[in-house]
Order: C-alpha cells, then sequence, then structure tokens
C-alpha cells in the first residue's frame, strides 16, 4: 500500500521550529513536501501575489529535512506547491504547527488558516495546527496531535467546502484532558496604539493591547482550549449568512 502524499505550509516561515516539528512528525505518516514562507508571514490573512514574480529556493534543514521557501505567503505557497511543483496533488494538507493560537476573531487573520483555506479551495482536505504558546515549547504533544487528526481525516475524509482548525494547549501531551469539537469563539485582541518617536524624531506608531475572552461556553475554542482541551474546530467556506437572507430581501433596497 503506497504512503499518502502530505503537503506541509505554514505562515511562520520555513525555518520555524513548528514546521520542523510537523515535517518530523508527518514523515511517519507519508511521503512529505515542504512549501512555506521564506521569511515569517504572519497574520497576513489569505493574501496572494498578484504583482510580483514568485520565486522559490530549494532548503535544506538538519536531519534530512528538505523544502522551498517561497518568498510570497501561505496562500502562495499552497497554490504554488499544487499548481507547480508537485507532479500531482497531495492526499492532505496540514498548516502550522503555529506558534500561537487560532482561535476566535484571529481566525480572519491568520496566514495558518489560510493556507489550509487555500488547500480547500483546491478540493483537497486539509487541516491547520497551533500551539497555543508565542515561544514555541511542547512540540511533542502536537506533534501526536497533528499525526492523529491526519490519519483520522485521511480514513474518513471531509466534506467539500470544510477544513479542520486544530488548537493544541502548550502542555505535555500526558496532561491533555481530551479532544473536544468546538465552535468559533469570540476572544479577540482589543488592540490600541501607541505614539512614538525614533531617534530622528519621527513619529511612528506601536499596536498593543489585550486579549478578552467574553466566552465561557466549554464548547468554545478558546475556553475549550484554556481548560486543557484539543480543540477542533470545523470551518466552512461559505460565509453567506444564509438565515439572515429573507429578512434583507425585505428591504427592497432599490
Amino acid at each position: 500500500m503506497s504512503r499518502p502524499s502530505v503537503l506541509i505550509a505554514n505562515d511562520d516561515g520555513i525555518f520555524s521550529g513548528g514546521i520542523y516539528a510537523l515535517w518530523e512528525a508527518m514523515s511517519e505518516i507519508g511521503d512529505t513536501t515542504v512549501v512555506a514562507p521564506n521569511t515569517e508571514k504572519s497574520a497576513v490573512g489569505h493574501a496572494i501575489t498578484l504583482s510580483d514574480p514568485i520565486r522559490i529556493e530549494k532548503v535544506k534543514r538538519s536531519g534530512g529535512f528538505q523544502g522551498y521557501a517561497v518568498n510570497g505567503t501561505p496562500a502562495d505557497s499552497v497554490k504554488i506547491a499544487v499548481k507547480a511543483i508537485m507532479d500531482k496533488k497531495p492526499d492532505i494538507i496540514i498548516s502550522g504547527i503555529n506558534v500561537g493560537a487560532n482561535i476566535g476573531q484571529s481566525l480572519l487573520y491568520s496566514g495558518t488558516i489560510s493556507a489550509a483555506t487555500e488547500g480547500t479551495f483546491l478540493g483537497i482536505p486539509s487541516i491547520a495546527i497551533s500551539l497555543n504558546s508565542l515561544k514555541g515549547g511542547e512540540w511533542s504533544g502536537a506533534k501526536i496531535v497533528a499525526q492523529k487528526v491526519v490519519q483520522t481525516v485521511l480514513d474518513n475524509n471531509l466534506p467539500n467546502g470544510t477544513l479542520l482548525n486544530v488548537n493544541v494547549p502548550n502542555i505535555p501531551e500526558s496532561e491533555f484532558k481530551g479532544y473536544k469539537v468546538t465552535h468559533q469563539g469570540s476572544i479577540y485582541f482589543k488592540d490600541s496604539f501607541e505614539k512614538r518617536e525614533d531617534p530622528r524624531g519621527r513619529l511612528y506608531y506601536w499596536m498593543t493591547g489585550k486579549i478578552k475572552n467574553p466566552d465561557k461556553d466549554i464548547k468554545s475554542d478558546g475556553v475549550a482550549l484554556k481548560e486543557g482541551y484539543v480543540s477542533i474546530t470545523p470551518l466552512q467556506l461559505q460565509m453567506t449568512n444564509l438565515d439572515y437572507m429573507a429578512e434583507l430581501a425585505e428591504w427592497e433596497i432599490g
């Protein structure tokens, strides 16, 4: 039986610790192809490159890691991997392991999510996985989670237009409370801008703020993650508010 083909991408860049850990985990499951931005591209959303050439460069790291660095976005990386680098479509795409949770409103900013979204656009089962830490840390637990989720998706597939967003607590795997299917919560970053002056007297602004989580429901992604669960949220590409269409039509605009 042939091994599945696994495409690995991220938004932290091809030299990140998270993508190396993910490559180690996926190498035990299938034949891996790594295509990722050449530098960190966090919070770029689903941007794609239209007005500049996209260049790729082969990268080798210790332990046999090989991949392609792209001077573009996470979505660019997946698009060019499937359309130009790989001989055939991968069986599955996994984006990560991101440093920092992707929950609540952050989903709309996340390059990690967008790499998986691009895979879903292309009709390939896709997963985003993130570790709830801003400094990296317990890769071992996230690697186990990645293997379990990928194997389960390979066994069961995903509906068209649906991807999985997986968030892992930054604790040893033995301390996980379990796996919980969740919905996107309301957690958000209440930002503000500090006005500063550089050494030449020029003004600039630095964004700062605090994370706010109004959710209480254990089935919301942020709460489940905080309580020590692996959060798995099915996301869909269909963004239309179907429940509101009839009321909106009553406005008789025009």
